[in-house]
């Protein structure tokens, strides 16, 4: 039985299925695990936040009107404002949200993320990831079931921000052994933005720091991974394979390996490449609700990141007590759009 369940939350049956998943799978592979579902996608009370409309709750995103169809265009970094002179191609004065309105109407909505991609833009195209069955995919990399299980396993979270970092906390919670690596160059942001929100999806693990571009820290990390039960990542797949931390030489090292891979729009195919956050992800998921005069809103707070950590939990979970040797691939538009299918009914 999963915790109360509150009328109020517009993803209650979302969460609320991946929240049983965990309960099963959890009791498989040590403590079982009972999530609050309201708490877990809610953190109003480690940020400031508003409430959702035609702006996020954060308010970083905005959904915008193009030529056919609604965007979502998403500043959540302090350089994604540089980039938005060369996506709509013309100089931006001091007004930026004027002018990406005035762009993006003339132009349809396809065409503006395309450009977007390749500038590594966090923007999406509202609904433009439809549906699948299953919107968390394995993939058999390794020959995990010759290997014997520990009793707890042990988990390396390299994740950021709230997906990757709410499954390391649940894998935590079942009573895995998680140790969250931060790169001293890059650390988590959440650490500085919102601390209370950090210590609650981090409080439970060890951590550590390493710097990758030393050889003897990437040796370290390595290390680290071939001893690990579970690997959790927030980056793109390019990202690993330049620092040699490719699938196939992960797995060959340790084959009982499960790689819970946490990605915009999915590890393989041609949106891999592709950057994308809690609100934007959403949007490309078609997870909004609509006006009487048939306008999108943002239904929650960066509600892609939430419902994607509790899959990747579930299914990272189920992997271990399978004997591992899978890569889990876990996007957030993805979950997102299985979400909204839910909602539709």
């Amino acid at each position: 039985m999963t915790a109360p369940r509150r009328a109020r939350n517009p993803i209650a049956l979302a969460l609320a299925r991946a929240a049983d998943e965990i309960a099963r799978a959890s009791a498989e592979v040590g403590e079982r695990v009972m999530i609050d579902i309201d708490r877990v996608a809610d953190r109003s009370d480690a940020l400031e936040l508003k409430p959702p409309g035609v702006w996020s709750a954060n308010r970083s995103c905005r959904l915008v009107r193009a030529a056919d169809g609604w965007i979502a265009v998403n500043m959540a970094r302090p350089d994604d404002a540089d980039l938005i002179p060369a996506w709509v191609g013309r100089r931006i004065g001091a007004h930026l949200w004027p002018a990406i309105q005035r762009a993006a109407r003339r132009r349809p909505w396809r065409r503006l993320v395309s450009r977007a991609r390749l500038l590594g833009l966090p923007i999406a195209g509202l609904g433009e990831i439809a549906p699948r069955a299953r919107a968390v995919k394995r993939f058999r990399l390794g020959d995990g079931g010759s290997c014997p299980r520990r009793e707890a396993p042990r988990v390396v979270d390299l994740s950021t921000l709230w997906a990757g970092p709410l499954c390391g906390s649940i894998l935590a919670m079942a009573g895995a052994s998680v140790m969250k690596l931060e790169s001293r160059t890059r650390p988590d942001a959440t650490w500085n933005s919102s601390p209370e929100f950090f210590r609650r999806l981090n409080g439970a693990k060890t951590l550590a720091a390493f710097d990758i571009s030393r050889p003897g820290d990437l040796d370290w990390l390595r290390a680290k991974i071939a001893e690990a039960d579970v690997l959790i990542t927030s980056a793109r797949p390019r990202a690993f394979a330049h620092n040699g931390l490719d699938p196939a030489t992960l797995f060959a090292a340790n084959p009982r390996l499960v790689w819970v891979a946490i990605t915009g729009y999915g590890w393989r195919g041609p949106n891999s490449s592709r950057v994308a956050f809690g609100d934007d992800a959403a949007i490309a998921g078609g997870l909004v609700r609509w006006t009487k005069l048939g306008r999108p809103r943002f239904l929650g707070d960066a509600l892609a990141d939430p419902l994607t950590g509790l899959a990747a939990a579930g299914a990272a979970l189920r992997a271990i007590s399978e004997g591992g040797g899978f890569l889990v691939d876990a996007p957030l538009a993805r979950c997102a759009a299985a979400a909204a299918a839910l909602l539709k009914g």
